[in-house]
């Protein structure tokens, strides 16, 4: 038998052990005898929700104060070859045609 959750007006909330065929039935209460009415906790949505989704959540509700930084490599782990490229640099002529020093001469500006 599952236990269901009852609220009595005058006592609040308690447990009884009910059979699921008498799960949409009031429930005494065990303090005064008035019947009372079922009551659901727990959204069923979350019943039904994946574990992995669970935990996700979980986590994200844990970390929304502080971002996690676990899975970026340090710039020293990277080595030389994969510095963040600087955007080269534009210089103008006294005509105003554009020269990037740096770029490949073969590359065309627009």
């Amino acid at each position: 038998m599952p236990l269901y959750d009852y609220k009595c007006a005058d006592h609040g909330l308690f447990h009884e052990l009910v059979p699921v065929s008498a799960s949409g039935e009031c429930c005494p209460c065990p303090h005064c005898g008035v019947l009372s009415a079922r009551v659901i906790l727990v959204a069923p949505a979350l019943l039904d929700m994946a574990p992995e989704k669970r935990q996700a959540m979980a986590r994200n509700e844990h970390a929304a104060h502080e971002p996690r930084h676990g899975n970026h490599a340090t710039e020293k782990d990277r080595g030389c070859c994969h510095h963040a490229r600087d955007k080269p640099k534009v210089f103008y002529t006294a005509e105003g045609h554009k020269m990037f020093p740096t770029a490949r001469p073969w590359m065309i500006s627009h």
